[in-house]
């Protein structure tokens, strides 16, 4: 998937004006960051600290594996959040790859079933030995000793990530932008929304600009997983896991908006059998990258509004659903745009996808939104210095 050697580049770092010291220091954090295990001070019944750092590393490994971005954006997460961060990130990446490691849509169904019946024991307080359960549990523990319980994870938003990987293992298609927007938003916006509620952050302003950010993560995501959906390895390519038919090849479907491709003249057929050469293919490509890129804008524009004195020029458009309502002032149209900037400086690494979507759309500018470059496949080396800048000045 996103399996790759990043490598930094110091002459252009040189070019963004930060000073080579700063740069030093923060790959000196990074390194020590992922050579030593981050405190885990949660407890789980039944499990040792053993099994727990055990399951901390396997959830850092998959990440370090299978989604390069994740893995290097963790430095910019509060370390109190980082053990919540990182069995979130890799619950995802373990749903995200029941389509391509099951040989069945049944069985598909029941390991999501796994999940959902993990997921329930987990914010219990009592996690299945299953290492991303283990260490999630770990997690939700160290958040209810921080804030004496005040502070509950909302299981409807693990229920919601989950079942909208139904929809992928199905193979269901998009009927339209909108319907791939909603996906996005229930997926990773919704691990925005998680993240921000383990540092722990109650904002309206943070999870506005978290779901504009996650809408744009989720649809660049499923643009960038399309070569391997419409062109799926052989199973025997991914680790194994229970269910899988070893060397088998499923039938690959197209993952763009039904409605873009009427628009555009794209024909699924025509996709198979002459890939990135098939007809209106980059011009729809174009239409759903633009989408994800005007989220990215919006939620600029957000900051650049907030940062100048400015109030935020349109509504949270999920506001009052569940896991999102905010009591007392905190959810006051009238709070002050400096107690908003406020909270969202105080969360901001939490937003940092925002900086490796954005890598990647300029990428699929860069070959003319021809899907199929093997290159859009890898992480971006500029990511660590480009998100070290981003940080630094709290700009996306």
């Amino acid at each position: 998937m996103f399996l790759v050697t990043e490598r930094a580049c110091w002459s252009c770092f040189a070019k963004a004006n930060i000073g080579c010291v700063q740069w030093r220091g923060f790959q000196r954090h990074q390194e020590r960051l992922f050579s030593r295990s981050v405190p885990v001070r949660g407890t789980v019944v039944g499990a040792s600290e053993t099994e727990i750092e055990s399951a901390r590393k396997y959830c850092l490994d998959l990440l370090r594996k299978y989604d390069r971005p994740s893995y290097a954006l963790s430095t910019f997460i509060p370390r109190q959040t980082q053990t919540f961060y990182l069995a979130l990130r890799a619950l995802n990446v373990s749903l995200s790859m029941i389509p391509d490691t099951t040989s069945s849509y049944t069985i598909g169904l029941m390991r999501l079933q796994f999940w959902r019946d993990a997921i329930t024991r987990t914010l219990s307080g009592a996690p299945p030995k299953e290492p991303i359960a283990l260490l999630l549990g770990a997690a939700v523990s160290d958040l209810n000793s921080r804030t004496k319980g005040r502070v509950q994870l909302t299981r409807g938003w693990f229920m919601r990530l989950i079942n909208a990987r139904e929809q992928s293992l199905a193979n269901t298609p998009y009927t339209n932008l909108v319907a791939l927007e909603s996906y996005a938003e229930n997926t990773y916006s919704t691990l925005l929304y998680l993240t921000l509620s383990a540092l722990p952050m109650t904002s309206l302003t943070a999870d506005h600009l978290a779901s504009h950010v996650g809408k744009a993560a989720g649809i660049a995501a499923i643009l960038r997983g399309l070569p391997l959906v419409a062109f799926p390895p052989p199973q025997s390519q991914y680790p194994s896991q229970p269910g899988t038919m070893s060397g088998s090849v499923k039938q690959g479907v197209i993952t763009l908006p039904l409605d873009v491709m009427a628009q555009t003249g794209v024909k699924e057929e025509d996709v198979f059998r002459l890939g990135a050469e098939a007809v209106g293919l980059r011009d729809a490509v174009f239409a759903v990258a633009t989408r994800a890129s005007d989220h990215l804008i919006t939620a600029r524009q957000m900051l650049k509004n907030l940062r100048s004195g400015q109030g935020v020029d349109h509504d949270f458009e999920h506001e009052g659903e569940e896991g999102h309502v905010y009591p007392g002032q905190t959810a006051s149209k009238n709070q002050g745009p400096e107690s908003q900037w406020k909270e969202v400086e105080l969360s901001f690494g939490v937003l940092m996808p925002a900086i490796s979507t954005q890598l990647w759309l300029d990428k699929l500018q860069k070959v003319n939104f021809d899907i199929f470059k093997p290159e859009l496949l890898g992480s971006d080396w500029r990511l660590p210095w480009k998100a070290y800048v981003s940080f630094r000045r709290r700009i996306l």
